[in-house]
């Protein structure tokens, strides 16, 4: 068997170098298309014999397959589905020729594309359908020729692209007819069945051929292993190595063969392809583009992963429109993956100048559909991080300005986003993330493979990215104050008014993981005022918040406000604001206490010193209170008189009893500790 094996090999390898012509042996291989079926199967049943094949069986296999491709590649893979060594003779002596083998991959790739069985009939009226499985071992015997047919160069795209499909429909629809066919495969040859093998060499030996082993070992995978080791093979004859190298340090293909990690595993791909192989990505990427805009196929999510990550490849410009549609549709689905995808495709989609060029940019609805502000509401963290970049994006390529109900609606659902950040901080044990949680900057998984720890591999943290969110509200906030219209600012200044006091919090913000994730803001957010340039040192949460306060006192026309920015007097900023809002004191104080509970120190102690000024006016406005109600006591009306004295009553009471019970066990704890004399210069230091 194996010097029969050898021969056909010679003979197929002489004939690639000095193939003669199709025409000279003058006859006719069959007479009638209808006797094809029957020639194929006569030539492999005298291959099965042991027979050697001579040149004149060869030269009529080429002939008869360049005269009726389909029926030969369907006929064969009936009679031998497992691809035995006699219809590896034959399939080798096809790929000999390069107009054969252009006119059978059509038809092997119509059979990858339909899993799990193809439907066809043949021109002997055969109908019997052909496993998807049995194609892709053809192929796999192709690709470990030493040489590689130029029309698998030309329709690598669209073989990869069935093979990646395979590798889905296998994992999870591996039907009970199919799996019996494939343990069937494996028995016929007598290969051992080992689930559990993963990795096999792709570089080739010296000897210009693949590694002995191959053949067995990738044989003997289970179907989805078997097809993601066809596509290395692909890679390798397409000179990938730096791909094939690159997934498999970073784990890709493992990554690639579970159910729950396809789509991390086709970003990869599509980020090492476009490093490596640019024109290839783009072709692989406009193929699914076509698949996902006729259809809906099952596998769409990680077919959706590879485009996104290629969006941003000058080829795939032209097909921006096309792209945004499909993305578009996904935005209302039920799976969260898909919907994070949708989203990033739309960040990148909101930075094309293309589409601002051909009047095409996005059409965000501010309701709920397709993408609206119920979105801010309903969404996750990460979510909402990418909705404010489309929004930031598409905002700032706008021509017209914000309408007066546009404008209501983002502020009030802004406002609540600014404290998004820095109150549910896992460093504080306020919340913590899911283990699921997967930042969308996610680069392959870590060197311990699939089931370890992946976190080590994001390059944005977990607190970075709520960050994110905190950065991108207050400077959506901003371009919600500079592009209203007119008539919409009147209303508007509501929402302003209650954003002063949150911004003038965060304006303490110095966290540097927050400058750490600016710069994946979008386009065309400024985080520095002309003002504050020269403060290069201190955070981007600063930098925002401070830059969106003075637009802020700018809004509502307040200069004594925007002065005190401007010179970065902060604590008379909030003296005046005191002073100036008092009918909205208590607000300012509810406003004010959940900082005590932020995980960085500079806001809680901004929010201690705030409690300090707001309680020393409060003396003052009770002593005011206090003395008039005094006077009231000697009132000529004995009523007036009596209700005075009752009202002191109840003031000194409701003064006395949460002081006194308060003060008395700081008084025990301050003995303990030894720290009583520190009480007064507390006091003191809380309103300095």
């Amino acid at each position: 068997m194996a010097n029969a094996d050898i021969t056909a090999t010679q003979s197929t390898a002489n004939m690639k170098a000095s193939a003669p012509n199709l025409d000279f042996f003058g006859a006719r291989v069959v007479s009638h298309p209808n006797e094809v079926p029957d020639f194929v199967r006569s030539t492999h049943q005298r291959l099965v014999s042991n027979a050697p094949p001579d040149d004149r069986m060869l030269m009529d296999i080429l002939r008869l397959t360049e005269a009726h491709p389909a029926h030969v590649a369907v006929t064969l893979l009936r009679c031998a589905p497992s691809c035995d060594r006699a219809a590896t003779i034959m399939w080798r002596t096809i790929a000999s020729s390069g107009t054969a083998v252009e006119k059978v991959l059509p038809t092997l790739l119509c059979v990858l594309e339909d899993w799990p069985l193809h439907r066809v009939s043949t021109s002997d009226g055969n109908r019997m359908r052909v496993f998807a499985l049995a194609a892709t071992r053809v192929v796999w015997e192709i690709l470990r020729l030493p040489w590689c047919p130029a029309s698998f160069v030309e329709y690598s795209p669209r073989l990869l692209v069935a093979l990646l499909f395979q590798v889905f429909a296998s994992t999870l629809d591996m039907t009970k007819e199919v799996n019996t066919f494939w343990r069937g495969c494996q028995e016929q040859l007598s290969l051992p069945i080992s689930i559990n093998r993963c990795s096999i060499p792709f570089l080739p030996c010296s000897q210009g051929r693949s590694q002995c082993s191959q053949h067995d070992l990738g044989f003997a995978l289970p179907a989805h292993r078997f097809a993601v080791q066809t596509m290395r093979a692909l890679f390798r004859h397409l000179r990938c190595l730096d791909l094939l190298v690159a997934m498999e340090r970073k784990h890709g293909w493992d990554t690639l063969l579970c159910a729950d990690t396809h789509h991390y595993a086709m970003g990869l791909l599509a980020r090492e392809m476009h490093c490596t192989s640019n024109h290839l990505c783009s072709c692989i990427a406009l193929r699914l583009l076509g698949l996902l805009s006729t259809q809906e196929p099952r596998w769409d999510l990680p077919f959706l992963a590879f485009l996104v990550e290629v969006l941003e490849c000058h080829d795939m410009r032209e097909w921006s429109d096309s792209a945004l549609e499909i993305i578009s549709r996904r935005l209302q689905s039920k799976s969260k993956e898909k919907r994070h995808l949708a989203l990033r495709g739309l960040v990148v989609l909101s930075k094309d100048p293309s589409l601002v060029r051909r009047g095409q940019q996005l059409k965000l609805h501010w309701g709920k559909q397709p993408l609206g502000l119920g979105w801010l509401r309903d969404a996750d963290g990460k979510a909402v991080a990418l909705i404010l970049s489309v929004f930031l994006n598409e905002l700032h390529d706008r021509a017209t300005l914000i309408s007066s109900p546009t404008a209501l609606q983002l502020a009030e659902s802004l406002l609540p986003l600014f404290d998004h950040v820095s109150l549910c901080a896992p460093s504080h044990s306020h919340r913590v993330w899911p283990r699921h949680f997967v930042p969308c900057g996610f680069s392959g998984l870590c060197p311990g493979g699939p089931g370890k720890t992946i976190a080590c591999s994001f390059p944005l943290s977990f607190q970075q990215e709520k960050n994110h969110v905190h950065l991108l509200s207050i400077c959506l906030f901003q371009a919600v104050m500079e592009l209203v219209m007119d008539k919409g600012k009147k209303p508007l200044k509501k929402h302003v008014s209650q954003s002063l006091l949150p911004l003038f919090f965060h304006c303490h913000d110095e966290n540097r993981q927050v400058a750490e994730a600016a710069p994946g803001l979008g386009t065309g957010t400024r985080l520095l005022c002309p003002e504050l340039r020269c403060h290069l040192h201190i955070s981007a949460a600063l930098q925002a918040s401070r830059e969106t306060l003075l637009c802020a006192a700018k809004f509502l026309k307040r200069r004594r406000l925007k002065q005190l920015v401007k010179k970065e007097q902060l604590w008379k900023f909030v003296e005046c604001l005191l002073a100036e809002d008092r009918s909205r004191a208590a607000e300012h104080l509810r406003q004010a206490l959940p900082y005590l509970q932020s995980p960085q120190e500079p806001l809680r102690e901004a929010a201690i010193r705030f409690m300090g000024r707001y309680l020393r006016r409060q003396q003052e406005e009770t002593w005011l209170i206090y003395k008039a109600l005094q006077d009231l006591t000697d009132d000529i009306s004995p009523a007036i008189s009596s209700l005075a004295l009752q009202t002191l009553q109840l003031l000194r009471g409701a003064q006395r009893a949460p002081y006194s019970s308060g003060f008395r066990r700081c008084k025990t704890t301050s003995r303990r500790v030894g720290v009583g004399s520190q009480c007064g210069s507390l006091w003191k230091s809380m309103n300095n």
